[in-house]
């Protein structure tokens, strides 16, 4: 069996922030730090150690946070920098780290450098950005960006376009000035002095554009990514951000990798001298219910979704480390992509214990421990994401009405992950007693934390013991994957095994009954049930017949 190297951020379970919907502390309808800090002590109760915070710098919210227009401060609608200084101390007090997010392939237009850059081809700060002249009355190529049709923007000042593979407002950064990358040395430890444990790294593997900036392949969004996904000195401005400054900190890194597949992923996360992150995020496994992309919807395909988990699972065992989540801020609610809302409780108990049991790190969206579920807008001027503007752009096109795109965003839009978090049966389901700063789903009244806290039953609970289980058992941290009757589009049956313990891990997709029988080597009457989401579980000849998404845990010592 590899030889697996124990660490601290291989045993930790993440929560992940987004503080404008998360809990609002002062009643102007926007979530705050003041509010995290009055959770901590929630969170320490579910069982998490870490908090990951998406953007809370200062920005003018083109992308909410991701456009960052002071990388040294706090946006002041989340609170002050001593507010955050609080987070850390409590944090830390009790027994979590804290990670930021660190966005560095585009700023704001609204960054000081920017504005400057803008100023004239001669201002120091010009080629921070990526500047160039148009050809003819057509931008630089033909490159289009993921959220705003084309990936230029002409500034009629100095006669040149900049470069943004993102919304206008967000433009790239030029890595390949060393002026920049010491800027982004400079944040890193700016947090890393002040206490923080470490950085999700925002679309980390987008910072090297290929030289001369040739024209993409066409494609209906983000013509181009060819040319920057992977580019030619990546990997050296890792090895540099690491060699300089995170080999002199007790951090953890995990880098958003968008297309990134095992063979990548191994370049960066294989441990060794090598090694420039310590996980990656990838986007294949949320695609079991849609091609490329989340707005391209396709019928929920388990054997797709069981596929790419192993490849991730085999590919990285005893070479690098698997970053596992679900849901984050930037899909839909997961109960209504993989689940069943009419099994809202059972299929989110089954879902959490199907990914959270595999090998790797594995990170809780706000609102996930619920069971929160998707929104349907009844307006456009309802919907608040960049993302959301431009599909209806596309979807105008196809011929879709405004009430049919809803429908369609209902599935598949970022919206959903970003409505308030449901605290209580209260007005505004508790986040905040003013106007909340976006749409609260009508269900808050049946689902919410006060309720869950006190049902046992409740997916709230179910979480609570699914992390307990994990910290008390190394089998769960470092045990070894395999899975068992891959083509069952019903049934997902993986293994972890860990010296003389085993774990069995059974999770069924379906709403009917499906007959399952015990893998080859195991007895069931033999193992202890440690985890289900039903109280009957009758064995039968080695095996049983599932109810509703069911799953089932055995542990065998």
């Amino acid at each position: 069996m590899a030889d697996i190297k124990k660490t601290w951020y291989k045993e930790m379970c993440v929560y992940q922030i987004w503080t404008r919907s998360f809990c609002d502390s002062n009643g102007d309808g926007i979530g705050d730090l003041p509010g995290v800090y009055s959770k901590l002590d929630y969170l320490k109760e579910l069982g998490v150690d870490g908090i990951w915070f998406s953007p809370i710098y200062p920005t003018p919210n083109a992308d909410y946070g991701y456009d960052i227009s002071d990388y040294r401060n706090i946006n002041p609608e989340f609170g002050t920098l001593d507010d955050f200084k609080k987070i850390l101390e409590g944090a830390h007090e009790r027994g979590m780290r804290v990670f930021m997010d660190l966005v560095v392939n585009h700023t704001s237009d609204e960054h000081e450098w920017f504005k400057e850059s803008a100023k004239s081809v001669d201002n120091p700060y010009h080629d921070y950005y990526i500047w160039r002249k148009g050809k003819g009355n057509r931008p630089p190529n033909n490159w289009l960006s993921t959220f705003e049709g084309g990936a230029w923007e002409y500034n009629p000042d100095i006669d040149e376009y900049y470069l943004h593979v993102f919304a206008k407002k967000q433009p790239d950064l030029n890595m390949d000035n060393p002026k920049v990358r010491q800027e982004v040395k400079d944040i890193m430890r700016y947090w890393l002095d002040m206490g923080v444990d470490g950085f999700r790294e925002d679309v980390i593997t987008f910072i090297s554009k290929r030289e001369g900036l040739p024209d993409g392949i066409p494609l209906p969004v983000a013509t181009g990514v060819e040319h920057y996904k992977h580019g030619p000195h990546l990997e050296e401005y890792l090895d540099e951000f690491k060699r300089d400054v995170y080999d002199h900190y007790d951090c953890f890194t995990v880098g958003e990798g968008p297309m990134s597949d095992i063979k990548m992923a191994k370049d960066f996360v294989t441990e060794g001298p090598n090694q420039k992150l310590n996980m990656m995020i990838s986007f294949e496994h949320m695609n079991a219910n849609c091609f490329m992309v989340d707005w391209v919807k396709t019928p929920f395909n388990l054997i797709k979704l069981k596929s790419t988990l192993s490849k991730w699972q085999y590919g990285l065992y005893g070479k690098g480390w698997n970053c596992l989540y679900i849901e984050n801020h930037d899909h839909a609610r997961i109960i209504e992509r993989y689940g069943n809302i009419n099994y809202r409780v059972e299929s989110g108990k089954m879902l959490a214990a199907m990914y959270f049991l595999l090998c790797g790190t594995p990170f809780i969206y706000q609102g996930q421990e619920i069971g929160m579920t998707n929104i349907l807008l009844d307006k456009l001027s309802d919907c608040k994401d960049v993302m959301t503007f431009n599909n209806w752009r596309i979807f105008k096109k196809l011929g879709y009405s405004e009430k049919r795109f809803l429908k369609l965003a209902k599935d598949v839009s970022r919206e959903n992950s970003r409505t308030p978090v449901q605290w209580s049966e209260a007005e505004n389901a508790g986040f905040t007693t003013g106007k909340p700063w976006f749409n609260i789903n009508p269900n808050y009244k049946e689902i919410n934390v006060e309720d869950d806290l006190k049902n046992p039953d409740s997916i709230l609970n179910f979480y609570k013991k699914l992390i307990k289980l994990r910290k008390e058992n190394e089998v769960l941290i470092y045990g070894k994957y395999k899975e068992y009757d891959h083509l069952n589009p019903f049934l997902y049956t993986y293994e972890r095994v860990l010296g003389n313990d085993r774990v069995l891990v059974v999770c069924s997709f379906k709403e009917g009954s499906v007959r399952f029988k015990a893998p080859k080597g195991y007895d069931l009457s033999k193992g202890e049930l440690v985890l289900s989401n039903y109280s009957d579980n009758k064995i039968v000849n080695n095996g049983f017949v599932t109810k509703p998404y069911e799953v089932r845990v055995y542990m065998f010592k």
